[in-house]
């Protein structure tokens, strides 16, 4: 196993701090300026929309977005596989230059769990101060009215995303729209967001989308990394950086069902790899601590954890707009493993999330228009557990029978992902029926699916 040191530099004059690196560690440098005056790997084009548009983030808020990029470089470029002892676990230190140490101090123990619980790796980060100013990146134009905005919201091209924003401006809310997206698996978020945008004639400056991906390049002689464990980490820190700039935003709206939020492992096989924390309570609750800390007033909200995707969609307060364009957003955890059966990319019809979404979109709005490119219909044969076609759904079928015959299993299983000591009994009650509701709502989709061991 390597131990990697992940060093922020501040352009070419900043030196870097000095490392002392542990034996098998492996140093890399990654400049977060171009030249000497634009912050690198997309975080310098936000930057600059965002004061085309009036809206200058803080220094903490800068700050996070270089720690978010270094967590995203460490996240995608250190392979598991290769550098870690048991093909899971990584070592990983985090070098970053910040503009107030005594607070990004006190804070980095709550960072270190947060990554922990989020990804499963073991990280440590040490902070500095920026050698120098922040170089000035453009003056500030009065683009846009930013008083008006009361909140920031995330904005993937997924459904429940997708209902997030109906909702949101069906209610009057004024927010400003966040993606970010690596490659063009991703490229409907624009596509959804016209949508959105013609229905309630936003403005052009209501929506921030962030490209921000790191290659080879960046991080030499290794190899990728896909499981992607700590994304939420660099979405969350995006919409951070804009909600830092707008006066009256007091609010991050994270729009996620509770089934998927909690995402309790289906059998006993799927505690490590299979459970992602992208917006478990437990995190959320560590990214308000964390907030506080770096005296950022604003909380994240998610208005549907305790909701199953289908009482989302029932409850969409944009009906018509939903059942028009449902088929235009993403649920599918890999649109591109398609190309590996030589198909177009698309939405596969048997990941976890492509059942609960299948599950949701039958409870909601009885038919289906969304095209699943690898298995369009799961009673067209019996389904073989032993592959990828059968697996998650066998998996759902297990957990269905738990429940079925002890419903009460839910308080004990809302558990397995993570801690809710940080909730009242209420809401972990709540957090358990949102779950047993979710597992029946893929059951009655489930009926009459074949799935044996072939």
């Amino acid at each position: 196993m390597t131990i990697h040191s992940l060093v922020a530099l501040y352009g070419p004059r900043d030196p870097g701090p000095e490392v002392i690196l542990a034996p098998d560690s492996q140093r890399t440098d990654i400049s977060f300026i171009e030249g000497e005056h634009r912050l690198s790997y997309g975080l310098g084009k936000a930057i600059s929309t965002l004061r085309g548009w009036g809206i200058s983030p803080t220094p903490a808020a800068l700050d996070l977005s270089i720690l978010a990029g270094l967590v995203t470089a460490a996240d995608t470029r250190i392979s598991r596989k290769t550098e870690s002892q048991d093909s899971w676990t990584r070592e990983i230190d985090l070098y970053v230059p910040v503009h107030n140490i005594d607070i990004w101090n006190s804070s980095k123990e709550l960072i270190e769990k947060l990554l922990k619980f989020l990804s499963g790796d073991i990280w440590r980060l040490y902070f500095r101060l920026v050698p120098f100013t922040h170089p000035s990146l453009e003056d500030i134009q009065i683009g846009l009215d930013i008083n008006q905005y009361d909140s920031v919201s995330l904005f993937s091209g997924g459904l429940d995303s997708f209902v997030g924003a109906l909702d949101i401006l069906s209610e009057g809310k004024k927010s400003i729209f966040v993606s970010h997206y690596a490659d063009q698996s991703t490229s409907k978020q624009g596509q959804c967001f016209d949508i959105i945008s013609e229905n309630f004639q936003l403005s052009e400056n209501s929506h921030l989308r962030v490209h921000l991906s790191f290659d080879k390049n960046d991080v030499p002689g290794l190899s990728s990394e896909n499981t992607l464990r700590a994304r939420s980490f660099l979405f969350f820190s995006l919409a951070v950086v804009v909600a830092s700039g707008l006066p009256n935003c007091q609010k991050i709206y994270v729009p996620e069902n509770g089934l998927i939020s909690l995402n309790v492992p289906l059998d006993p096989l799927r505690v490590g790899a299979w459970s992602t924390r992208t917006t478990h309570p437990f995190y959320m609750a560590l990214w308000d601590s964390l907030l506080q800390k770096l005296e950022i007033n604003i909380r994240l909200e998610n208005p549907y954890r305790f909701k199953t995707k289908g009482e989302m969609l029932l409850e969409c307060k944009a009906p018509q707009v939903l059942r028009s364009h449902v088929n235009k957003t993403i649920s599918c955890s890999s649109v591109s493993k398609a190309r590996f059966h030589g198909l177009t990319p698309g939405q596969c019809g048997y990941c976890v999330p492509c059942i609960i979404r299948r599950a949701s979109i039958k409870k909601a709005l009885g038919g289906d228009s969304t095209t699943y490119v690898m298995l369009p219909d799961l009673r067209s044969h019996t389904l073989n557990s032993n592959k990828a076609e059968g697996e998650n759904i066998r998996s759902f079928q297990i957990m269905i029978d738990r429940l079925t015959t002890n419903r009460e299993l839910a308080k004990i299983l809302v558990y397995k992902t993570g801690p809710l000591n940080l909730y009242s009994e209420e809401d972990i009650t709540s957090y358990a029926e949102v779950f047993a509701k979710g597992i029946e709502e893929v059951s009655e989709f489930l009926e009459g699916v074949e799935v044996k061991p072939l």
